[in-house]
């Protein structure tokens, strides 16, 4: 397989004097002379335009000589080429692509939307020419499957797998890296260098987004009540080992229970408790 070679062209404005050259002279010719023969220097003259090229900074210049590949240019400047090449223009400059949003399912089936925003670069100018049909489109193709592949390796979240490490929501660092591995061997082919990958818009899909979050607050909440309970059962406990160490009440095991549950009352309810001032005795 071939691969890219860069060549040296010619210092354009040489043979731009050289050309302004033929041009005096024909034309003096043509004065002094007037013989119409001095006119077979015009075809050559028209003939060496075309070999002329202007190359700005971060482009290139591929050249194909009746259908054989000769090299490319990449030194920005004024040039001379072979006027009967083909000069195919391709830019080395880093392109931004933010890929649309696509409706695919996750290793575990729920149905989200998300997209890819990728930085890249023509690195080789062979292969992006000859290797794919369009190198733009061939971009744009293989960044959407990778997405897909992505999207399908990893969970969400862990709401369904909950032994899974690493998901799309919480582990973005690495699945960045899995996405920008995945396209790197991809884009390949194709001669362009991946310079950074990453998820821009990652969410469960309307039809069940209302759903996933009712079961998110429902989650955060049972996580939050468990963190209540076990404090408030600390709390309990420390409080009926005071008043006993202190000598202030003293506990049998109905009493300590009566008194933990009022307690977990007052420290898990939702509102606050109303008191209920008993002045008999305890029972």
């Amino acid at each position: 397989m071939k691969s890219e070679k860069e060549i040296k062209s010619t210092n354009g404005y040489t043979m731009l004097l050289v050309l302004m050259t033929l041009i005096v002279l024909l034309v003096t010719a043509l004065i002094l002379t007037k013989n119409p023969l001095c006119l077979l220097l015009t075809p050559v003259i028209i003939g060496l335009m075309p070999g002329f090229i202007t190359i700005t900074p971060n482009n290139s210049r591929v050249l194909v000589l009746f259908g054989a590949y000769k090299g490319t240019v990449k030194e920005n400047g004024f040039f001379f080429t072979n006027p009967f090449y083909t000069k195919q223009k391709i830019s080395l400059r880093a392109r931004n692509f933010d890929s649309e949003r696509v409706k695919v399912n996750d290793k575990v089936g729920n149905p989200i939307l998300i997209n890819v925003i990728l930085v890249w670069k023509v690195q080789d100018t062979f292969k992006a020419a000859f290797d794919v049909d369009i190198y733009e489109h061939f971009v744009r193709i293989q960044t959407d499957a990778a997405v897909r592949k992505l999207a399908g390796s990893y969970p969400y979240d862990n709401f369904d797998e909950e032994r899974a490490e690493m998901t799309l929501r919480s582990g973005l660092s690495e699945v960045n890296d899995a996405l920008e591995h995945e396209l790197t061997e991809r884009l390949a082919i194709a001669g362009i260098e991946v310079m950074e990958a990453r998820i821009g818009y990652l969410a469960y899909a309307p039809e069940i987004a209302s759903s996933m979050l009712k079961r998110q607050q429902a989650v955060a909440i049972v996580s939050a009540r468990k963190k209540i309970v076990e404090g408030a059962v600390g709390m309990v406990e420390d409080a009926l080992e005071k008043l006993t160490a202190d000598g202030i009440v003293d506990f049998d095991n109905d009493k300590k229970a009566s008194m933990a549950c009022n307690l977990m009352v007052v420290l898990c309810g939702d509102k606050e408790a109303t008191p209920v001032i008993n002045t008999g005795t305890l029972h």
